[in-house]
């Protein structure tokens, strides 16, 4: 059977309004806690993907029992037997978010066994920061070629434990140990992501004692039980900045509705000096290029600099506007796997020596056309940019590797049909 691809046909401008879906970012995380009580655990706005599949198949295969509306967003987990403290390895390589199951099995269970988590090949992810949060509170832990371990013969104590970079699996995943653990525990360097505090808050409601949510500095005080809890998603900043994208490089004017427009902020801001302008409401964002689009310099930074996740999504942006823009990359270090699928479409693009810097040529009054080819897409984001760079093409463009983008958009394809794509 042949391999699923997306034919697009440039040149139209988006219009519209259109409803953001529940993060996935979030999403993963909170389906990981649900496993940290007995009783059962209902989340809301959970987002139609392949990676939301392949969660509630690991929930499965560690003997929750999962129903699932894909139509309603809605999951039900009841986690009151949980089996094995082993993930399947097939199912722990299907994607990066099966790592954050080890917290909550090592809190519930006292072991937890991981092969190496799949997902996209963007550089290197170590486990190190996981390992060392999980013997801070008193586990064996070690993670090497054959994944990550965790094993508890005494019950878990608080700690204090300081990152030596803000991550955010690794946060949550210590976040999720931690809440069952005795004692206080402090977590210094945090990630402060709005995903790590969607988490946080449904553990508290779960009734755990968790402060400093939003902030680089949590403190948890360890409970001896969680109870079950409903729990709504919070909106996909990072779905909602490519769609804000996507009316921008056609030139268009979309309505992003269902979104928190401040969780979106470090992104209007920057889309704001490259001539994008965003007017927000109370949960909507009217997007629209007023007066032309402007050559600009992009870092990707953790929160609440600009998401890594639209890094290659703002580089499609810039193609499209006159002048030289610089976009470096600050989270991971192979995270240019769209550049040379953009350059086939007519992009003029170099990568610095060091690797974590491009500069996009976009002529000295206008940029070079784009023009339709054969492209793929080899992750999420990547597959998301030649999207974006296929809508202002002239002709038509093939985009393979749909798959990826499965992985992390609901529908992408219906949405943007839906504003005119």
């Amino acid at each position: 059977m042949p391999e699923p691809v997306y034919r697009i046909t440039g040149g139209r401008r988006l219009r519209g309004p259109i409803e953001v879906s529940g993060a996935k970012n979030a999403a993963l995380p909170c389906l990981a806690a649900a496993l940290l009580t007995d009783e059962p655990v209902v989340l809301e706005r959970v987002p139609d993907i392949s990676d939301i599949d392949a969660m509630c198949g690991i929930l499965k295969a560690l003997g929750a029992v999962v129903h699932r509306d894909r139509a309603a967003g809605c999951v039900e987990i009841s986690a009151a037997r949980p089996g094995d403290a082993g993930i399947p390895d097939h199912l722990a390589r299907e994607l990066r978010g099966s790592i954050l199951f080890v917290g909550p099995l090592l809190a519930r269970r006292a072991a937890a066994v991981c092969a190496p988590p799949g997902g996209d090949e963007i550089g290197e992810r170590k486990l190190d920061l996981h390992v060392k949060g999980f013997r801070t509170l008193g586990a064996e832990a070690d993670a090497n070629a054959a994944g990550i371990s965790a094993r508890a013969d005494k019950p878990l104590r608080g700690g204090r434990i300081w990152f030596d970079y803000p991550t955010v699996s690794g946060t949550e995943n210590v976040l999720m140990a931690a809440v069952l653990a005795a004692g206080r525990t402090v977590i210094v360097n945090a990630a402060s992501e709005p995903e790590v505090a969607c988490l946080a808050d449904m553990l508290n409601a779960m009734g755990a004692r968790i402060s400093g949510i939003g902030t680089s500095r949590l403190e948890i005080d360890g409970v001896d039980r969680l109870r079950g809890v409903r729990h709504r998603m919070i909106p996909d900043r990072i779905e909602a900045g490519t769609l804000a994208i996507a009316a921008a490089v056609t030139g268009g004017e979309i309505e992003l509705r269902g979104l928190d427009p401040g969780q979106l902020e470090p992104v209007s801001l920057k889309l704001a000096e490259i001539g994008v302008e965003t007017a927000p409401g109370s949960s909507t964002a009217a997007i629209s290029v007023p007066a032309g689009l402007r050559a600009a310099n992009v870092q990707s930074m953790p929160w609440p600099g600009f998401p890594t996740d639209l890094q290659a999504p703002v580089t499609a942006l810039l193609t499209r506007a006159p002048g030289p823009s610089i976009v470096q990359e600050r989270v991971f270090e192979n995270r240019w796997t769209h550049v040379d699928p953009l350059k086939l479409l007519g992009a003029d693009i170099d990568i610095s020596d060091s690797k974590d810097m491009i500069t996009i040529n976009g002529g000295q009054e206008s940029p070079p056309p784009l023009h339709g080819a054969d492209v793929a897409g080899a992750d999420i984001r990547a597959a998301a940019a030649l999207v974006l760079a296929a809508l202002s093409a002239e002709g038509e463009t093939t985009i393979g590797g749909i798959e990826h983008l499965n992985r992390g958009y609901q529908h992408l394809d219906r949405k943007l049909a839906s504003l005119g794509a």
